[in-house]
């Protein structure tokens, strides 16, 4: 829950003022969860995944930090030259990236090819500029979190793949570092530690087989956030990143001053963003309470999709994630801002013309009244951007950042 009353005051501070649902974001939090990465990790660089939250004031907030980008698009790679980070600070890593997408970007971030095509292409296009442009690599290795083996997939090239293509065609590039993303949302030290140890070891083996010049090794994300509390618990960094120094030390003896960077992923900021709506009507079907609240599937999208992966499991079944669109079902806590101490059991849905906009079915709350505000919790990352804010012609959400002085910045 909030547990807050900042945070909740400013809540009902911008409600008073509007009359649609927004989203807030709250700085000190952010900057909480990217100073305890700096604090854990000293020794490595992190990217903020902008994807996961793009709305300007919260980048800010976190390339202030000192952090670089993690571009997926070419707009993403823009922004990140917008504000000032130079071409190292910005990795374009990204499938199918078109000649357009590498002419745009080749001069303003590292390009990491995910195809043999891809490399290919960024040697054509270096050939033209008459440069030799350092590049890295996206690699579908040969073991992922779970297994010593490698799996299929669209991202990447695969590793045996890469060792056996023959570099001397792409005169016009060199090969100077590693990405790879196993998965998202791991909060298992043992399991981070023996892929970043298998990390490092890829990294030797690309120096070995293919004479890398291993200037950076991206070890994608992969610190998960606890989305249950009753059923995650938060990742240890602090111990992961102890692991992980130790591990460090030994390869920087091999490699000298390699850059060693982790994606934050939704790390940053998910914990710092809620949803905020208001109930519009409140109604009885057949012995069954409805809190109905204006735009939630089209406000913020995954709740939603929760419940309607729920519809569709067979009785006793257990859904999987499905990152970045569902992570669980009892992912989301929704916190009515009200006094009222009795309570009863709902079904809480939204004002939409379709019977899939259900964010929770059974759950107990304090009794609502129109008027009453909402809060969704970790509603930070892949939430607006998610969201079809299009569907029903509604208004979209605001979006505002809560700074530590109680202002509020809109983008």
């Amino acid at each position: 829950m909030i547990g807050n009353t900042r945070i909740t005051q400013a809540m009902k501070n911008k409600m008073a003022e509007l009359e649609n649902p927004f989203y807030l974001y709250d700085q000190e939090t952010i900057l909480g969860q990217v100073r305890r990465l700096h604090r854990d990790f000293p020794d490595f660089e992190f990217l903020y995944s902008i994807k996961t939250n793009p709305f300007l004031p919260v980048v800010k907030t976190i390339l202030g930090e000192g952090l670089g980008l993690d571009a997926a698009s070419l707009r993403e790679v823009e922004i990140g030259v917008e504000y000032g980070l130079p071409k190292e600070k910005i990795l374009y890593s990204a499938p199918g990236k078109t000649e357009r997408d590498l002419r745009g970007a080749m001069d303003h971030a590292i390009l990491i090819a995910d195809s043999l095509h891809e490399l290919e292409l960024i040697n054509k296009l270096a050939g033209e500029k008459g440069i030799k442009l350092g590049v890295g690599v996206r690699v579908n290795p040969d073991f992922t979190m779970d297994a010593d083996h490698g799996a299929a997939g669209k991202f990447g090239i695969d590793e045996d793949q890469l060792f056996a293509y023959d570099f001397a065609k792409l005169p016009n590039i060199e090969l100077i570092g590693i990405h790879v993303h196993a998965r998202s949302q791991e909060l298992h030290v043992e399991v981070l530690k023996k892929y970043y140890a298998n990390m490092f070891a890829l990294a030797q083996k690309c120096i070995d087989k293919l004479g890398m010049k291993m200037e950076f090794i991206n070890m994608g994300g992969g610190i998960g956030v606890a989305y249950s509390t009753e059923n995650d618990t938060d990742l240890d960094t602090a111990a992961l990143g102890a692991e992980s120094a130790a591990m460090l030390a030994e390869l920087r003896q091999k490699l000298g001053g390699v850059r060693v960077i982790i994606e934050t992923g939704r790390y940053a900021v998910c914990t710092a963003g809620y949803y905020v709506t208001r109930v519009v009507d409140v109604k009885e079907s057949y012995g069954t309470k409805f809190v109905m609240v204006q735009s939630t599937l089209n406000g913020f999208i995954r709740p939603s999709l929760a419940r309607l992966i729920a519809a569709y499991l067979p009785e006793g079944a257990v859904a999987k994630g499905n990152e970045p669109l569902f992570t669980k079902m009892d992912a989301f806590d929704f916190e009515l801002l009200t006094d009222e101490t009795a309570s009863e059991k709902v079904n809480l849905v939204g004002n939409l013309c379709t019977g899939t906009d259900i964010m929770a079915a059974g759950i107990t709350l304090p009794k609502a009244k129109v008027g009453d505000i909402l809060a969704i919790t970790k509603a930070g990352s892949y939430a607006y951007v998610l969201t079809p804010v299009q569907f029903s012609s509604q208004p979209a959400p605001g979006q505002f950042l809560l700074c530590a002085d109680g202002s509020m910045i809109a983008e």
